[in-house]
């Protein structure tokens, strides 16, 4: 059997849960969501399929994106849970695949995959093994699937601080702390606030600037949510736009995820993302602002 997951923090976890209560080895197809909604991606009959839309092809399903909430029955586990880790866990433990093992790991994704963070957290993810290791795992055109792979392998065996002594994962946290440093800057130059919405378009740089994705709410903290835009890829053939709601103003009353399903993406009641058409991404993108401003519940 085949894991298809996405490439972060959660789907990582996810592979190393199912592998462990499947025992299988890993065998991992990385997929981002939008490869899943646009059809890029070929789904087997005997995958399984985690923290990514459903496909009727996949032998089982995981999620717990309200915006992939299924219409019709299939195999496997969805819930409104922190992450879909926890979705994964609970379906295995009550089958009785899966004992407590995974504990401290399943409870650090929910607080991760659901920003559940305090304000030390975020302005100093140094000081705290889970968060750092998280903000290792970035997706740059797949490059870095052997690295991914290779974190399954370590969690499924050693805790956080035996996976922190690998070199290859320390070299990577210290790039993060270095990159979260200079991100701050990035933030600053190409972040205006309408609205109380912080709105970063790095569409005018070469290369995408990666750092800490919460660091906005503390730079910003009038504002209610956060909206980042970015091409996909040098040829420009596409726009991916982020966004997610403030951890410490707590006014933003916008369901994320079902107000980015409208634009062919998803995501949670509190963050989200889409791709949109280069040719008709400002226009989209107008619309979505408008709807952020207007904050009513039922958006």
């Amino acid at each position: 059997m085949r894991i298809v997951t996405r490439p972060d923090f959660d789907g990582i976890v996810c592979a190393v849960l199912l592998c462990r209560a499947e025992n299988i080895e890993p065998n991992i197809k990385w997929v981002e969501p939008n490869e899943i909604q646009t059809g890029k991606a070929v789904i087997l009959n005997t995958d399984i399929m985690a923290n990514l839309p459903y496909s009727p092809q996949c032998a089982l399903w995981f999620d717990h994106h309200v915006s992939n909430k299924p219409q019709t029955p299939f195999n496997g586990g969805f819930d409104i849970a922190p992450s879909a880790a926890r979705v994964v866990y609970n379906y295995y433990q009550d089958k009785g695949k899966l004992d407590d093992h995974y504990d401290e790991l399943v409870l650090n994704t929910d607080i991760i995959d659901a920003a559940d963070l305090d304000q030390d957290q975020v302005r100093y993810p140094e000081k705290y093994p889970y968060i750092l290791f998280s903000m290792t795992i970035q997706n740059r055109d797949y490059a870095d699937s052997a690295y991914w792979e290779k974190l399954v392998n370590l969690l499924m065996d050693k805790g956080i601080d035996r996976v922190l002594e690998d070199p290859d994962v320390k070299i990577r946290c210290a790039r993060v702390i270095k990159e979260n440093a200079a991100y701050e800057n990035h933030l600053t130059a190409h972040t205006t606030i309408r609205h109380a919405i912080s709105i970063t378009d790095f569409r005018s740089l070469d290369t995408v600037p990666g750092g800490n994705r919460f660091l906005t709410y503390t730079l910003f903290p009038e504002t209610i949510a956060s909206v980042k835009i970015r091409y996909d890829g040098p040829e420009h053939n596409s726009v991916l736009l982020s966004i997610g709601r403030s951890l410490f103003n707590k006014q933003c009353h916008v369901n994320i995820g079902n107000l980015l399903a409208r634009f062919g993406g998803g995501g949670h009641a509190g963050a989200g993302g889409c791709t949109l058409n280069v040719q008709t991404a400002d226009q989209d993108i107008e619309e979505i602002l408008n709807i952020l401003f207007e904050n009513k519940k039922d958006s």
